[in-house]
């Protein structure tokens, strides 16, 4: 099998898995769908199938590539649902709010999705990386571009189309980095159209297991350099985008 025959598999997997359990998911709770479905920015009424779905899929096509980033993938994608089941109804928003209320003894579900994904980041890192502190940068890639996605994630189809930009180069990629490059592109490509066209919204699920699906590709990718570079761009947003949360709060 040539790498872009591989790559090309990897993305349809990732993209008809995305698809099918979306699909599934929907005939399996049509008894209690009112939980599925939520009000958009605009007041629309969309569904959340998408944002599970995605997150199923894209774990199990990247696991097929490296279980490591499936298991990245996995535990983003529950701590994203965690916080959107638990903390629907929470307005507050940033790294600063969620710390400030575990100060005083408060674990919002902001904080557990935090500190989740972080630690998955940093097990995933773990196991792709052989040395200390490539180990470490990848947690901080894998965790920051899980949390970015979901930054990003503010009107119908940032969050997709943010993966499918970002991960389009690694798609000139070989081997296994190219291949992650494809899952994640092809489970973003799957939900996209429902997205954009407001029929669907794919949550904190799907907007952290994208994420992470594109920062396992990343660290796969790239050595030492690449590492500190992305690392940097992750945190620098992260940081930028609990200014901007703050602020909105403020006004």
């Amino acid at each position: 099998m040539s790498t872009r025959t591989g790559r090309c598999a990897a993305f349809l997997t990732a993209a008809l898995l995305t698809r099918g359990t979306t699909a599934a998911l929907r005939g399996i709770a049509t008894g209690g769908s009112d939980r599925w479905r939520r009000k958009n920015y605009a007041g629309r009424t969309v569904e959340l199938y998408a944002g599970p779905a995605a997150a199923l899929a894209t774990a199990l096509a990247a696991a097929r590539v490296r279980p490591a980033a499936g298991l990245a993938v996995l535990a983003a994608g529950v701590c994203g649902a965690y916080d959107d089941v638990v903390g629907a109804e929470d307005p507050r928003r940033g790294f600063r709010a969620h710390l400030g209320a575990l100060r005083h003894g408060e674990v919002t579900s902001g904080a557990v999705k935090l500190f989740g994904i972080s630690a998955a980041g940093l097990v995933a890192g773990a196991l792709l990386k052989e040395r200390p502190l490539d180990r470490l940068l990848a947690g901080v890639v894998i965790a920051g571009a899980a949390h970015f996605v979901n930054l990003v994630d503010v009107r119908p189809g940032r969050a997709a189309g943010a993966v499918l930009a970002l991960g389009a180069p690694g798609l000139v990629r070989t081997g296994p980095g190219g291949a992650l490059a494809a899952v994640a592109t092809g489970a973003a490509a799957a939900v996209l159209p429902d997205d954009l066209g407001e029929r669907a919204m794919i949550g904190d699920t799907g907007a952290h297991a994208l994420g992470a699906a594109l920062g396992s590709a990343v660290v796969v990718c790239n050595r030492r350099a690449g590492l500190l570079a992305h690392a940097v761009a992750v945190v620098a947003a992260a940081v930028y985008g609990d200014r901007v949360s703050a602020w909105a709060r403020a006004w």
